[in-house]
This record gives C-alpha cells, sequence and structure tokens, in this order.
C-alpha cells in the first residue's frame, strides 16, 4: 500500500520533483475501481525563462493552471487530439510541471491518460485531496536514466539540450501489485 503525495512533497521544485516521481505509483478512480500505475518517464519544465514551458510566452487562460501551487494537474490538448497530463510543482506563481510522459505498460503521455481516462475534465484538479487522481509513493526507488526533452523543437537550444527527461531503468523496479 502506497503513502499519498501531500502539498509538501508536490511543492518542490519540477528540477526535484520530475527524477523524484520516477518509480512512483499515478493512481485514478474510475467508478468503484482504482487503478494503479508505476511511473516510468517524466519530463521537468520549469518557468517562464524555460522556453519549452508553456508558460514561457506567459500567463494565458491555457497556461493559468501553471501558476497555481504545487499538487494540482494541468491536463491540455495537444495536436488537438491528445489529453496530456503534468503535475503542478513549486510555489503558487511560479509556472513549473512534470509532465507524467510513461507508466508501466504505456509509453507515451498520450497513451497514459487515453488508458486511464485523463482528460481535460481534470485539469485544475488538487491532486492532494482528489477522489479522482492522486500519486502515492510505495517505496520504490529505482535507477533511472537522463535524457533530452522530446517533441520541443520550438524551444531554444540552450532548452532543448537540457537533461530534463527521466526514464525508468528496465528492471530496475517492482510491479505494482
Amino acid at each position: 500500500m502506497g503513502k499519498r503525495l501531500g502539498r509538501k512533497d508536490l511543492c518542490r521544485p519540477a528540477t526535484e520533483l520530475a527524477p523524484a516521481l520516477v518509480g512512483k505509483l499515478l493512481c485514478r478512480r474510475i467508478g468503484e475501481e482504482v487503478f494503479k500505475y508505476r511511473i516510468t518517464e517524466t519530463e521537468c519544465y520549469f518557468g517562464q525563462e524555460d522556453t519549452a514551458c508553456h508558460a514561457s510566452k506567459g500567463k494565458a487562460e491555457r497556461t493559468k493552471v501553471l501558476y497555481e501551487q504545487g499538487g494540482t494537474a494541468y491536463v491540455y490538448l495537444c495536436y488537438g487530439m491528445h489529453s496530456l497530463f503534468n503535475v503542478v510543482t513549486g510555489k503558487k506563481g511560479h509556472p513549473e510541471a512534470v509532465l507524467i510522459r510513461g507508466i508501466t505498460g504505456y509509453n507515451g503521455p498520450g497513451k497514459l491518460t487515453r488508458a486511464m481516462k485523463i482528460d481535460r475534465e481534470l485539469n485544475g484538479e488538487d491532486l492532494v485531496n482528489s477522489r479522482k487522481l492522486w500519486l502515492e509513493d510505495d517505496g520504490c526507488t529505482p535507477a533511472y536514466t537522463c535524457a533530452k526533452r522530446v517533441g520541443i523543437d520550438y524551444a531554444t537550444q540552450e532548452y532543448r539540450d537540457i537533461l530534463w527527461r527521466y526514464i525508468i531503468a528496465d528492471g530496475s523496479y517492482k510491479p505494482v501489485k
């Protein structure tokens, strides 16, 4: 049984939380059933200065949730068809988030949201108190590798080259029971 991550856990800077979320459990309640999947890949987006971050052009209707306190869900539509799920992190007013890129069995942010029925209706959901969507720590601390983020060709070279993508090392974690 995992321990639900609280506000203190999720208010850490995205640069710290992104690698820390690798191996944690993404939990989703649908009706009376709860689904739990191990997080296998994350990416960090950190502030308006990060030209890959949606907030790099300032606060807008789409990005206002990025300025909320850590522990808020940021779900947006990508390419007009894929809902992508991020955990807003850090202090209120500083836009930063961790994109959940993969979970056990689903290697892509659009695939995992489709499998877990995470859509824009969950945008702004409080992950600390929600009965629909939350994160847990069951003590799994797997090895991971770092890589460049993907799909950010619009960002400046400096931000395309940062190793802010974290990928679980195969075989270094225990399966979810």
